[in-house]
Formats: structure tokens, C-alpha cells, sequence
């Protein structure tokens, strides 16, 4: 019997086994089958990332030879190569497609070496963490090959996911959780809800909502205002909240533990907004909303309109047919750029138009009248779907034509590099980004948590809204004794700075109605209409006119320090406060004093003497307290604290 050899099974080497035999066959097999079945295996699919050179670390430039001649060989090499330029845009972009699989879709961001409207890399003066202005580069690519390029960048290169961002509406907020699957079987029932509105006429589009039970409800009433809707389970005490929210012109209704009948229908009965004593005769004259009046805009002179000021509002589009927006001209639709930029003047979620009803609604009677109706107004439609690349490039548009408030009623899941050089770009070029704080009753969302924006939270007024509202479900628990309250909704932290009204807010809403809305989505608008006031007519603003970071830091220190503190709450919730219009404006006088032909009627609150050089008319003479603070270095910051007190250095 010939030897074999050591562990083995007595065949010849080289010559398989019988399990390996039986492997094969099934191989073979199993590819027979493939191949029998026609369609597409399932692979990971190729997702937008966004790439771009980053420069050299700080300082690495600077390091002398014979420092470099004393490192150890694998130190050497890592800082000759952190020595080494940036590489340029065009480089990234040829290495990328000479890896293969990866598909480059766009470039964003500014033209290589300088930003088309003249600002290069100087005026930035080093801020944003050795941001270029050569632009970023759009690819699709999976996951892994992400990573890979990641390590093969070796930080020299900036690689993310171009997130989804969410606009931030004032959608209902739903449950958290869902307890159990839809049942198989069991008990159920039919639930029929007619929504009425003025004069008993059904109200078609309403959409109608029922919590508690096992499962929530929701549908959209017919043209006869009637919708029904499935409840598992035959018990309607389980019924724990009716929530109507109409498309436009009534209010909300909410309604907890109610008291429902299968047997037949269950009639709610909206209010309309213009039977509302504070929007009486709604839209036949021009009305201020509430939010407007808390922030004092009903005593500025009525020739403070905003005229010469440029406004971007990057959100939904803006509905341009409506009455009070006819006067909007300008935009850029940045999702639909390849085929067709012009349609940003459709408005298809009513979020853009809402907000830009806030900021600019332009006719003096009718409808709703906005803070700045005589600023020029751009409009950069990013939703539905926008990305982080498509903020990026609306954010180019606005340097391009040199817009000097940036609304942006907006938010992503996390921060991102790619934006952040974005944002202090447009800062460089004197582009002013107030953004929405966030829905999510948790920490400050981004952008409004980078250090480089204005971040406002939301407040309500009680009162400003009927009992039976689904605004009464927003009411926090801090209500001071003129009932503002922080909204239960609004995000929180130390970014923020400044708080405005953003519950029971009405606007405009496509085709040519209104609607109140809730959200930190509604409050941003306020402060941005009131941005535009202070730059156009702002005294420190016309010798002020060269667009630069200092210029924008100026307009946040104005905006914090006009603001006086509202509800119970901590800066954590509302920042400095509220801005207030004649404040801000330089407008508040002592108690009766006129201003021009304008008489201003005696406040009820002020500030401290000083605390706002030009703020308080005195004759031009600042206070004691004011030259003192001057003398220490901490002049214009509220008790001496200096800017960013309330802000992180960092996002």
C-alpha cells in the first residue's frame, strides 16, 4: 500500500476530496440557476458624496528645516506632506475618475481661485478651518468606496455624505413609537368626522386625525367635508386626541379625550381666521400679525421698508400668483437647475411662501404686511429634496448676487464641513445666514448651530390663538405675566441667540390664502424681516456698506442686544430674547418723544442706558456706563460680556 502522506486521505495530492467534489456540484448548480434567473443581483447603492482639497494644517507651512531634519523618519514624511499645498480641485477630479466606480455629478461652491462676484481667498482672512474657494465636488459613489478614498486622502481631503435636509414645518408631531403591527383580525370600526367651516359649508382637503387606541388614524376630508377612518378596536374611549389641521384661511382644532360616536357623524366646526378680533376684515386690508406687533414693527415709521436690501429665502419656492407676493421677481430653482431654473415661482408644500409672507409681504391693502415689503427679494427653491450640495450652491447664488439676508427655515441630521466653508464664505462676502433653531424639542439643529449664523428659537403669545387650536399643545410651561411662553417644540442650547414668535403665525400659503402655522420655521422670518429694517435704515449701516464678515457680525451684535428676555426660561431657550424693532432701529426714545413726523408712544420696557451705543436717542451723547464699558474693551456687550458669550467657538 503505497505511504500518503502525513494527515492526509490516501489521494493523490492536488486531486479533490469527495467533499470538495460535492461543493463544486453545488457551485455549478447554483450558477445554473442564477444564470436561469433573469433580473439584477442586490448591491449597495451608490449614494451623493461631496469631496473637496483641504489645505494644510496651521502652521505646518511655517516649519523650519533644520526642525524638520531632527524628526525621526516616519515623522519627516507625515510633515513634508502636511507642507504641501492643498491640491487643487481639478486634481481631486482627475484622481477620482481614475479610481473607477465613481460618477461625478456636479461642482458647487465657487469657480476656481476666487468667487465670481470678486472675493477671493484674502477677504476670508484664514477663518473656517483652511477653507478653499475652489468649490466642492459632487460624486456618487457607495459607501465603501467612500471610505476608502477617505484613507487614501489621509485627511487632505474632505469627504461626506451629501445629507437630506428637512424643511422645518409645523407638521403635527407624531408618536414616537408604534406599539404593535397592524392587527390580522379583531374588532374595528368606522369612525366619520365632517369638517365644517364658515356658514355650516364643508371644508374639502382638511386633514383629519385620530391618537390613542391601538393605532393612529389619519385622512384627508372629501369635497362633502367628511372623511372616515378606520379605528381598531370597537371602543372609542380609546380615543385619546382629534386633531384637524385645514389647508388654509381657519384654524386648527384640537380636541383631547373626545367624546366620539360610531354611530354617526361627528361634526367639527373651524373657525375662520379673519373672525380671529386681531385679523378682523382678513384679507381686505392689510393686517400686522401678532408676532409683528410683540416685536413693535406697528410703531416704526411706515417709510422703514427695507428698500435697497437684498433678501434670499431658501426653502420651498414662493407662490408668486399670491396677492401678497406679486412683487417677488427674482430666483433660482437649485434642484431643477439642469432642466429648468425659472420654476422656483412654484410652491407646491406653501412652507417658502409662508416664510416669505413673513419677511416681505409687499401689498399695503390687502392681506398679511410683512417686516421689509420694499427689499428685493430672491428666491432659491430647494424642496422638495434638497441636499446639502444644493444648499451649498444656493448659498453660491447668494454670494453671486450679493443678497444681505439669508433665511434659512431649515435643518439636516448633522453638521457638515462642506457647508460650514460655505457658510464663512458667504459671511466673508457680507451674507448674513439666520437660521430656524429646530423642531425637535432637543438640541439646536444645523445650520443654525454653526457659530457663523443668527440661531432663533420659537415663542408663543397666549391668547393669540383659540382655546381649541392645536397652538394650545405648543404652550410651554414658563408663560410670564404677559404670556409669552417657550414653544414645546423649539430646539435648545447655547447656539441660540435670539427668540421670536413662531406660534399661531399667519401667512401666505398658495394659490392666494392664509394659513397659521407653528414652527422655529415661522419664528426666523421675523428676525430676518427685521435684519433687512436695520441694514437699510439702520444709521450704523450707511457708513457700514462694505460687505464683510465684520459687517455681518455688527448686524448679530445689533440683533442680540435690542432683544429684551420673555417667558420664565433660560438663555438656553431664548437667547438675549426677543429683538424689538424700535430698538434695533435705533428708533427707541425716551417717553414721548418724536422722531421725525413720528410719534412714539411711551414703552413699557427699555434697556439699560448704554447697553446699545445708538440705540437710545440722547442727544448723540452715550452714557457713563457706556464710556466705561468703551474704556475696558467690552463696549456694546451687555454687561460686559463680550460676543459669543452665549455661543460655543466651535460647532
Amino acid at each position: 500500500m503505497p505511504k500518503t502522506p502525513q494527515g492526509g486521505t490516501g489521494e493523490q495530492p492536488g486531486q479533490p476530496d469527495g467533499n470538495e467534489k460535492h461543493s463544486r456540484s453545488d457551485d455549478s448548480a447554483g450558477a445554473r440557476a442564477r444564470d436561469a434567473i433573469s433580473g439584477r443581483a442586490v448591491v449597495e447603492r451608490k449614494k451623493k458624496y461631496l469631496v473637496a482639497p483641504r489645505s494644510s494644517p496651521a502652521g505646518a507651512g511655517f516649519m523650519a528645516p533644520l526642525a524638520l531634519a531632527a524628526l525621526g523618519p516616519l515623522a519627516r514624511s507625515m510633515a513634508t506632506a502636511a507642507m504641501e499645498p492643498a491640491p487643487s480641485l481639478s486634481s481631486v477630479q482627475q484622481a477620482l475618475q481614475g479610481l473607477g466606480d465613481i460618477d461625478i455629478v456636479d461642482t458647487v461652491g465657487a469657480p476656481s481661485g476666487a468667487t465670481s462676484s470678486g472675493i477671493g481667498l484674502a477677504s476670508l482672512g484664514g477663518a473656517g478651518n483652511g477653507a478653499v474657494a475652489e468649490g466642492v465636488l459632487v460624486a456618487r459613489m457607495t459607501d465603501r468606496k467612500a471610505g476608502e478614498l477617505l484613507q487614501r486622502g489621509q485627511g487632505r481631503l474632505l469627504v461626506e455624505r451629501d445629507q437630506h435636509l428637512q424643511l422645518l414645518d409645523p407638521m403635527l408631531q407624531r408618536p414616537d413609537l408604534v406599539s404593535s403591527l397592524t392587527p390580522y383580525s379583531g374588532p374595528t370600526a368606522e369612525v366619520a368626522i365632517t369638517v365644517l367651516g364658515k356658514d355650516g359649508a364643508p371644508l374639502a382637503e382638511a386633514e383629519v386625525s385620530l391618537f390613542g387606541g391601538v393605532l393612529p388614524s389619519t385622512g384627508t376630508s372629501g369635497p362633502d367635508g367628511t372623511v372616515r377612518l378606520l379605528l381598531y378596536g370597537d371602543d372609542p374611549h380609546m380615543i385619546s386626541g382629534l386633531y384637524v389641521k385645514p389647508r388654509a384661511d381657519y384654524w386648527s382644532f384640537y380636541q383631547r379625550d373626545p367624546e366620539i360616536s360610531l354611530a354617526e357623524p361627528n361634526v367639527v366646526m373651524l373657525r375662520a381666521l379673519a373672525d380671529w378680533p386681531a385679523l378682523q376684515n382678513l384679507p381686505r386690508q392689510s393686517t400686522l400679525g401678532w408676532g409683528a406687533r410683540a416685536m413693535r414693527l406697528d410703531l416704526v415709521p411706515p417709510q422703514y421698508g427695507g428698500m435697497g436690501i437684498k433678501i434670499a429665502v431658501i426653502d420651498s419656492g414662493a407662490a408668486t400668483a399670491h396677492g401678497n407676493l406679486k412683487h417677488i421677481r427674482a430666483g433660482f430653482d437649485v434642484i431643477n437647475k439642469a432642466t429648468d431654473r425659472t420654476t422656483w415661482n412654484t410652491d407646491t408644500l406653501g412652507h417658502g411662501s409662508h416664510c416669505a409672507g413673513v419677511i416681505a409681504a409687499g401689498d399695503p391693502t390687502w392681506g398679511i404686511r410683512g417686516f421689509a415689503p420694499d427689499a428685493e427679494i430672491h428666491v432659491c427653491k430647494l424642496f422638495p429634496g434638497g441636499q446639502i450640495s444644493q444648499l451649498i450652491d444656493a448659498l453660491e447664488y447668494c454670494i453671486e448676487n450679493q443678497i444681505d439676508v439669508v433665511n434659512l427655515s431649515l435643518g439636516g441630521g448633522a453638521p457638515s464641513e462642506a457647508l460650514e466653508r460655505q457658510i464663512v464664505r458667504a459671511k466673508g462676502a457680507g451674507v448674513a445666514c439666520i437660521a430656524a433653531s429646530g423642531n425637535s424639542s432637543g438640541p439646536v439643529q444645523y445650520p443654525a448651530a454653526s457659530p457663523h449664523v443668527l440661531a432663533v428659537a420659537a415663542i408663543g403669545k397666549i391668547d393669540e390663538f383659540p382655546y381649541d387650536s392645536y397652538h394650545t399643545e405648543t404652550v410651554g410651561s414658563d408663560i410670564d405675566a404677559q404670556g409669552y411662553f417657550t414653544a414645546r417644540f423649539s430646539c435648545f442650547g447655547p447656539q441660540i441667540d435670539v427668540c421670536a414668535p413662531g406660534v399661531g403665525i399667519v401667512s401666505s400659503v398658495p394659490p392666494n390664502n392664509f394659513a397659521a402655522w407653528d414652527g422655529t420655521s415661522m419664528a426666523a422670518p421675523h428676525v430676518t424681516g427685521l435684519a433687512a429694517l436695520v441694514l437699510a435704515h439702520r444709521a450704523d449701516f450707511q457708513m457700514l456698506r462694505a460687505r464683510s464678515a465684520e459687517r455681518v457680525e455688527r448686524l448679530f451684535q445689533i440683533m442680540r442686544l435690542s432683544a429684551r428676555p420673555l417667558t420664565l426660561s433660560d438663555p438656553s431657550r431664548i437667547g438675549y430674547g426677543m429683538p424689538d424693532a424700535l430698538v434695533a432701529l435705533g428708533l427707541s426714545p425716551a417717553a414721548g418723544q418724536q422722531v421725525g413726523n413720528w410719534q412714539i408712544p411711551t414703552p413699557s420696557y427699555g434697556m439699560i442706558p448704554g447697553m446699545l451705543p445708538g440705540a437710545m436717542i440722547d442727544g448723540g451723547q452715550h452714557s457713563q456706563a457706556y464710556a466705561a464699558q468703551q474704556a475696558a474693551g467690552t463696549a456694546g456687550f451687555p454687561f460686559g460680556m463680550p460676543m459669543g458669550g452665549m455661543r460655543p467657538s466651535g460647532w
